[in-house]
């Protein structure tokens, strides 16, 4: 007889606890503004057949948060549409990736973004994680 496996119920937490390099978060943030992010200008290099075919990618970094703090999130293609100034969306499983020493936060092929009901809270805009830096260090054992 085979048992029944039990989802696990999601974890929401909020945008302040968020840490460089973790993964497997649960938001539910407003987007305050979503800018696209220019194509890079192609270079003068032989392509392959299999690069031809891709369409270029849409980026945008958007400015996302809640009620403890905001931080910049980097939507791709599809995501992009989603993205609207004012919504209110749910990511799942998102990670956090580094560049140039802040985070940004990112949803890939292993999670999702929802479009939710409008949220009943103010983003706390004085508490953006992204402008914070972080310097890698090594530890020597």
């Amino acid at each position: 007889m085979a048992a029944t496996v039990e989802k696990r119920k999601p974890v929401f937490i909020k945008v302040e606890e968020l840490k460089p390099g973790t993964n497997g978060h649960n938001l539910t943030v407003k987007i305050l503004e979503s800018k696209p992010v220019p194509a890079p200008k192609p270079r003068r290099a032989p392509m392959s057949f299999s690069q031809r075919s891709q369409r270029p990618s849409r980026i945008n970094e958007c400015l996302v948060g809640d009620e403890t703090g905001c931080i910049v999130f980097t939507a791709r293609n599809e995501q992009v549409d989603m993205m609207q100034t004012g919504a209110t969306v749910i990511l799942r499983n998102a990670k956090i990736d580094m560049f140039k020493g802040s985070m940004r936060l990112a949803v890939d092929k292993w999670g999702r973004v929802e479009v939710a009901e409008p949220a009943n809270f103010a983003v706390k805009e004085t508490n953006n994680l992204s402008l914070v830096e972080y310097e890698l260090v090594t530890v020597q054992a």
